[in-house]
């Protein structure tokens, strides 16, 4: 194969008490059954919240089942839990064992590799990490064992947190911890990566678009394709809105689209608020 069409989602926020989520994937869907790509790719928060109870999982994963092309995905703190920092408040809830293997069992494996024209493509669970959690260990042990066998070809890495805001090094703030892959799980991320060529880093989780390169490693914050959230209530580092991500894999090189599906409107996470509030 010497083209390789991918189109990454995030932040969908799945549950069948939010019209205006479920519309905005409806047109996201529409969007992928015109376009075709090769594999859609949800980089987490799949379903609103996972570690509640399955119901939001197992209604997010019916909407995924009806796209026309495969799908992966890697989970975000909606769906398991978040990881623990070494500052700021304890998440909650915290990342959990029978989450993640509720989210294996339902939406699919948490972390994988394949090859695609000439690309080794990677996807990590970021919200173990930091975590204890034996599969902490298990999946770097992973990670090594694969990155191992790159042999040479430019790698991909899909993960629900970004690396990072600006540099490697940014310290932690209370304020921004859960933001991004803790540090030390960062650093160690890094350091493996820097024995392979990693050319993009491609994620989620802060429900704004942006794209920068640091170092010849470009990194994609795809949008939430649900829902933003306004200024009063999350500082602007980039564009807010709703919309997805697409791109073109040919040996050695890469092309990046942002684009909104036809029919996806901005929801304002105040509306989501509203109807959770609206539940009790």
């Amino acid at each position: 194969m010497s083209e390789f069409r991918l189109t990454q989602i995030s932040d969908t926020h799945l549950g069948q008490r939010f019209p205006g989520l479920i519309a905005n994937f409806q047109a996201v869907s529409a969007h992928i059954d015109a376009t075709r790509p090769d594999l859609v790719i949800n980089t987490g928060d799949v379903s609103f919240d996972g570690p509640s109870g399955r119901e939001d999982v197992e209604f997010a994963k019916s909407l995924h089942s009806a796209l026309p092309v495969e799908c992966r995905y890697i989970p975000g703190n909606h769906d398991i839990g978040d990881n623990p920092t070494a500052l700021g408040p304890a998440p909650k809830p915290p990342v959990a064992e029978a989450h993640r293997q509720q989210f294996r069992d339902i939406i699919g494996e948490d972390h994988w590799s394949f090859d695609a024209a000439g690309w080794r493509f990677i996807g990590l669970n970021s919200l173990v990490m930091n975590s204890g959690l034996a599969f902490e260990a298990e999946q770097f042990d992973w990670l090594a064992s694969d990155i191992a066998g790159v042999n040479g070809r430019p790698v991909a890495l899909f993960i629900h947190k970004p690396l990072f805001l600006n540099l490697p090094d940014d310290p932690e703030t209370p304020e921004t911890s859960i933001r991004y892959v803790p540090q030390r799980a960062r650093a160690r991320l890094i350091e493996m990566f820097s024995r392979v060529g990693l050319r993009l880093v491609a994620s989620g989780h802060v429900h704004q678009r942006r794209d920068f390169t640091f170092r010849h490693i470009r990194h994609v914050w795809a949008p939430s394709a649900g829902f933003k959230i306004n200024d009063t209530r999350q500082d602007r580092i980039a564009i807010k809105e709703t919309g997805l991500v697409e791109y073109r894999f040919t040996p050695d090189s890469f092309e990046v689209r942002h684009i909104r599906a036809q029919g996806q409107v901005d929801v304002d996470i105040e509306e989501v608020l509203a109807q959770m509030d609206g539940e009790h």
